[in-house]
């Protein structure tokens, strides 16, 4: 026992000497390739609001619930952390001795030729642990845990996206609703000036001009409702996919179009506040993992030294194997002296996928700088886009109300009440279009900030 004691101590100094050096290169995040704020320039960062928080709509509330359970896209992403973290934890476990409990047999003739002789050993053994005296295995199992973060961070970047997915979703397939009863409208109006006009070309009072524009303008609604109706059930096919589940009737109602409302968010964010964000964190944590592996490379040029040690009881007879102890130790020391290149090769290897992994931070970077940029004019434009667009439709459904009113009169032709049919249905069309589109800036916006976990 005493002796099993001692060998346990001695493993453990032996593990204390690993990674008494780390040929890694320092980690240094690099500068910002883009410039120090986007939009207005902050005061303090930017505070986002949880996704709860953002969309007020409680349908879109249970929607996002829903695809954070059942997407099957989130799945693979989770599914691959936890496979990052076992590979961490492999790594990590190649730094500490593996010692095991083994029982041994032999059986030979003896050297005189007289008889057979018996061994028979019971013990502790450890095989071919390799001090770390250079870091090799203590930059591996970083380079392992980097990669586990990294895909953290894109489980994390996953999840923010299919937050916004399911919005710009729910949007669409409301505006889908908006436009479909629209068109449903328009083609009544349409179906009873059609009957108007064709009544009066069979008496005579009215023109094959005027038929026909008639006939033009209700094949057109038709033509409309048939693209709203098709939308409408693809829009309903992407948001079902996105939630992993169909849309059942226990969904709370949703919030009408016009009186949806994001919460506000700010005007300008500073540069810095974009390294939160999961693809830029990821990106980094992927850098770290490549530094790692320099530092493995290097350590691949100095010698190796491993340790193979046991200790336990042995016997020639099997009845006395507990009463006397033995024990073994040996070590190998390998210095490289020819590998065809081998380790300089992995160590350029490893040095141009440094020089990569900067080049993907430094384009994560400016990626995020470009959808927040994209995002903050989006929603300023998009704003006054919307007031015009409304105020627009808003004149031509009055500009139709007097051409009606004028045409019951006589005082206005069939065409003049055709064009502005049409034009009062275009710009409606384009409102909800116009509403539709900022909303889902405002949805781009905050998952571009970093929010939506």
């Amino acid at each position: 026992m005493k002796t099993m004691n001692r060998t346990a101590l001695s493993l453990l100094a032996i593990a204390s000497l690993s990674a008494c050096m780390n040929l890694a290169p320092a980690h240094q995040r690099p500068a910002l390739p883009v410039a120090e704020a986007v939009g207005q320039p902050a005061e303090a960062a930017v505070q986002l609001p949880n996704w709860q928080g953002f969309y007020a709509d409680a349908r879109l509330q249970r929607l996002i619930e829903t695809a954070l359970r059942h997407n099957r896209d989130l799945r693979v992403a989770l599914a691959n952390v936890e496979q990052a973290a076992a590979l961490a934890r492999v790594s990590d476990a190649n730094r500490w001795p593996a010692v095991g409990l083994g029982a041994a047999m032999s059986r030979q003739p003896k050297a005189q030729g007289e008889g057979i002789s018996s061994n028979y050993q019971v013990g502790l053994q450890l095989s071919a642990y390799e001090i770390d005296l250079w870091g090799k295995l203590k930059n591996q199992s970083e380079a392992a845990q980097a990669r586990y973060l990294a895909s953290t961070e894109g489980a994390r970047a996953a999840q923010l996206s299919l937050v916004a997915a399911v919005a710009s979703a729910h949007y669409a397939l409301q505006t889908d609703e908006q436009l479909l009863a629209l068109a449903r409208r328009t083609l009544e109006s349409r179906l009873e000036s059609h009957r108007l006009v064709k009544l009066r070309f069979d008496q005579g009072a009215a023109s094959s001009l005027e038929l026909q524009g008639a006939i033009s303008a209700l094949e057109a609604t038709r033509a409309a409702l048939a693209q709203a109706e098709r939308q409408r059930a693809q829009d309903e096919h992407a948001l079902v996919l996105l939630t992993g589940q169909s849309l059942g009737p226990e969904l709370p109602a949703a919030t009408p179009l016009l009186d949806q409302a994001l919460a506000p968010l700010a005007a300008g964010v500073r540069s810095e506040q974009l390294l939160q964000r999961p693809d830029v964190r990821q990106a980094e944590a992927q850098l770290i993992a490549a530094e790692a592996n320099i530092g493995a490379a290097r350590a691949a040029f100095f010698p190796s030294i491993f340790l193979s040690t046991s200790a336990g009881t042995a016997s020639s007879q099997l009845s006395e194997l507990f009463k006397q102890s033995a024990w073994s130790f040996s070590g190998q020391l390998l210095q490289p002296l020819f590998d065809a290149g081998r380790n300089r090769a992995n160590l350029a290897a490893s040095q141009a996928a440094r020089d990569a992994a900067v080049a993907q931070y430094d384009k994560a970077v400016q990626q995020a700088f470009r959808e927040v940029a994209d995002a903050l004019v989006a929603r300023s434009t998009l704003t006054e886009q919307l007031r015009a667009q409304e105020a627009q439709a808003a004149a031509e459904a009055e500009r139709l109300r007097l051409v009606e009113l004028r045409f019951a009169n006589g005082a206005s032709s069939q065409l003049e009440l055709l064009d502005a049919q049409r034009a009062s249905f275009a710009a409606q069309q384009a409102a909800l279009q116009v509403r539709l589109a900022s909303l889902q800036a405002g949805v781009g916006l905050f998952r571009a900030l970093g929010g939506g976990g």
